[in-house]
């Protein structure tokens, strides 16, 4: 059942993740609002770690927009670069470690509808979110692969709307890879 709140979100999160493909600053106010909007949509649908996602988000909404802003060399703009071998390792044993711990939070202390890829996806976004912040240009595969499962997931949850919107993030992140690369690549011919 679709809400207008769940409608709000819906179109403010479509244009947080328009702005950050298009490596617009815009993209951090919008996402406050956001986040704040599904906050109460994942809440009322028992998506509990995916609701508390979204107040971690509102922090680091307010970290990228710095980080964006002031960042890069000598408190500059921050620019595009490669996740490094030890960026890698460090983000594939934090998304494990998290994952683990967010389900048995989720199985032992509450009804969440789907623990195990409500988990997951939570743990994911964590760390695709981080690597969003510090332009990282591969956190777009990670929110490639966490959009994948969420397609599902929000769909067997009765959010057909935040399922729909999830199938859009997936080429919209394939997009942001594409575009983050051809700034990376211009930025290093400069």
């Amino acid at each position: 059942m679709t809400s207008p709140l769940e409608i709000a979100a819906v179109l403010f999160t479509l244009a947080n993740v328009w702005l950050a493909v298009k490596q617009n600053i815009w993209t951090w106010p919008t996402g406050v609002i956001s986040v704040i909007l599904y906050g109460v949509v994942f809440y009322q649908s028992r998506f509990y770690s995916n609701a508390a996602l979204q107040v971690v988000y509102l922090a680091l909404s307010i970290h990228g927009w710095y980080e964006w802003l002031h960042g890069g060399a000598g408190k500059s703009e921050l620019r595009v670069s490669r996740t490094t071998r030890r960026q890698w390792i460090g983000c594939t044993i934090a998304t494990i470690a998290l994952a683990v711990a967010i389900f048995e939070l989720l199985r032992l202390t509450t009804d969440a509808a789907f623990p195990l890829w409500d988990a997951l996806t939570t743990a994911i976004s964590l760390v695709a979110q981080w690597m969003l912040n510090e332009k990282l240009l591969q956190n777009w595969l990670g929110w490639l692969f966490v959009d994948i499962i969420y397609v599902p997931m929000f769909a067997l949850g009765g959010r057909v709307l935040t399922a729909g919107l999830y199938a859009v993030f997936c080429v919209m992140a394939w997009r942001g890879y594409v575009e983050w690369k051809r700034s990376l690549v211009q930025s290093a011919s400069v």
